[in-house]
């Protein structure tokens, strides 16, 4: 090729055209990007954007449900020998003896890609109640990914827990990714966290109301007329996705029930009670069981092999212990079982699930309360009809009720826990007995013991949350963001007429007070140096120091300064560094704090109604 009277080069001409190439590759990629930035802002500012993300995430959910599903179901039939359709109801297709080491294996699996996680991340992994409560709904993909195989480990190895909070997991964080892709808001990244658990709960029991209402009270934290339309639609969207793909999780269909009397009610009432101290003591006792391994210095992975021996050796008794138990409750609220009966399982299969929670199994106690539930409920009929004829309830109708009471007491949700009696029988008298009952068991594990399953969790790591609703914004308006840093500083023995000369009536309203060494020593008034009668007073400014031990520091939250604020009876204080070091950083006032807590509050309000 010849330019310019000069022939080019073949590498000329081949660097021309990498050029002429590149700066093509250029322009595509900015006119995507620019796109991309077009969908984001068209998505944050708009409802239906939101809605049309949770559809989205609706379907991935059902997705990953039908996967977890049919891969647990594939390793239950190949170490089990137990058939995908016909599962724990017919358990002998291999050497019984041989499943005592089954969970065992499983659990050294668990506990070594425990400490294999432990080793790579340091922080512990959010799930979604604790993210919507506290991060704003930011949860972490890949350590949401570890959870849900070792969930699927547990499970898949026998080990007494549901995939369920595997469910919630790796759902609430593709929605939590999501959102970020997309930068929403905080409080549209939290409903985005929650219907994507919604759509995993409804996938898991063919049943969208109740995977909308897990989204509202166990996710969220509060319903909201923002928060339905996504919810709902990521719920549907799940149960439909997951319902194509021929893998609902063994839904729960009940038969028809007995008509119910006016005086079954106060039966039914003291079921609620009985599943609300039963629902504690099983949250009390799997703690109990990991503070055992605690203080008996079990090394942690190897805490879940001894904890799935345990489990194996009480399915030599009954393999109705194992995995979460689906098909075990619905063979048992057929059938007509005695009182001893019914107490043994019981009994095995709350100990299993409790030794498999505390030993370190990844899981959660969904289905494992709705089972144990529907046993009680079929005990404390039988227990009725030996007091009296008048107590007597119908057997279905008990396991129904207690099915639903024991999940309130262990899970929360009453009203989900309502819907789902509603979708599994579709019985709007029965539903109203559950409402009531759940209502009573809500009742009294709040009343005794304040937390559900999972905030007990967590609140055995230190935290101090009951629900998921929305605090993390009170710890992020720490001290340390509101403090003015401009705070005037003198020395504790400054002469009161240099102190006068220094800082006329009315420049300032307070000064910190600093020893030789710089430290805080308490906080002087300009109104006490000006008082009436102290014009002509000779002296230093130490004997007019006020709040000596008390400041704050730049890590506490807006709620503990007010607090501090009303327990010192002050409208100041100093923030110091720590208080060894006691070193002056600003100062805060109790009405610039107030200000900012009630502007924060309303911004909650106005989110929760759905204003923008």
């Amino acid at each position: 090729m010849v330019e310019g009277g000069r022939k080019q080069a073949p590498h000329e001409e081949q660097g021309k055209r990498t050029m002429q190439q590149g700066a093509r590759l250029h322009s595509i990629f900015r006119r995507l990007k620019s796109l991309s930035y077009a969908l984001r802002a068209n998505v944050r500012g708009s409802e239906l954007g939101v809605v049309l993300l949770s559809a989205a995430v609706g379907v991935a959910s059902g997705l990953v449900v039908s996967e977890m599903h049919a891969l647990t179901s594939w390793m239950h039939d190949v170490m089990f020998g137990v058939k995908i359709s016909t599962r724990i109801t017919n358990p002998w297709g291999r050497e019984v003896a041989s499943w005592v080491f089954i969970p065992m294996v499983g659990g050294l699996l668990v506990g070594i890609s425990a400490w294999l996680a432990a080793k790579v991340r340091k922080k512990t992994v959010v799930d979604p109640i604790e993210a919507n409560a506290l991060h704003g709904g930011v949860m972490s993909l890949r350590d949401s990914l570890i959870l849900t195989g070792q969930t699927i480990l547990s499970n898949g190895f026998g080990a007494s827990v549901g995939l369920e909070a595997g469910y919630t997991q790796i759902g609430g964080a593709l929605g939590s990714k999501l959102g970020g892709w997309f930068r929403l808001r905080r409080e549209d990244l939290r409903v985005l966290v929650a219907a994507a658990a919604a759509a995993g709960i409804a996938a898991a029991f063919g049943a969208p109301l109740t995977g909308a209402f897990y989204g509202f009270e166990i996710i969220l934290g509060a319903y909201s007329i923002a928060a339905a339309a996504p919810v709902l639609v990521a719920a549907v969207a799940g149960n439909l996705t997951a319902k194509a793909l021929g893998s609902v999780v063994v839904p729960i269909d009940l038969p028809a029930t007995a008509p119910t009397l006016t005086s079954d009610y106060l039966v039914f009432i003291a079921m609620g009670f009985v599943c609300g101290l039963i629902g504690i003591a099983i949250m009390r006792a799997s703690s109990l069981v990991e503070e055992g391994f605690r203080l008996a210095r079990v090394p942690v992975i190897i805490r879940p092999a001894i904890g799935g021996l345990m489990v194996g050796a009480l399915a030599l008794v009954s393999p109705q212990v194992l995995w979460e138990g689906h098909v075990a409750m619905h063979t048992d609220v057929l059938k007509s079982l005695s009182l001893v009966v019914l107490l043994g399982l019981f009994m095995l299969k709350a100990t299993a699930s409790v030794v498999s929670i505390g030993s370190g199994f990844r899981g959660g106690l969904f289905f494992a309360s709705l089972f144990l539930g529907v046993l009680l409920g079929k005990m404390l009929t039988l227990v009725g009809g030996m007091i009296s004829i008048h107590l007597v309830a119908d057997p279905v109708t008990a396991a129904v009720v207690g099915m639903s009471g024991l999940a309130v007491a262990v899970i929360g949700g009453p009203l989900t826990m309502t819907f789902l009696a509603l979708e599994s029988t579709g019985d709007f008298v029965i539903t109203g007995i559950v409402l009531a009952t759940a209502i009573f068991a809500s009742m009294t594990v709040r009343e005794l013991f304040g937390y559900s399953f999972s905030t007990w969790r967590l609140h055995l790591r230190g935290e101090t949350i009951r629900s998921a609703h929305d605090v993390g914004w009170i710890r992020s308006l720490t001290v340390g963001k509101l403090m003015q840093t401009n705070v005037v500083t003198v020395r504790d023995r400054m002469n009161l007429a240099e102190f006068r000369r220094l800082y006329p009536m009315g420049s300032v309203s307070w000064v910190a007070a600093v020893d030789d060494a710089d430290h805080y020593v308490g906080i002087v008034f300009s109104a006490d140096v000006y008082a009436p009668g102290r014009e002509g007073v000779e002296g230093n400014i130490h004997g007019l120091l006020k709040h000596h031990d008390s400041m704050l520091t730049p890590a506490m939250n807006v709620k503990q300064a007010l607090a501090a604020f009303d327990a010192m009876e002050t409208d100041a204080l100093v923030v110091v560094d720590d208080r060894e070091n006691r070193k002056v950083l600003g100062l805060l006032t109790e009405g610039f704090a107030l200000k900012r807590y009630a502007a924060e509050l309303d911004r909650a309000r106005r989110a929760l109604a759905g204003e923008k």
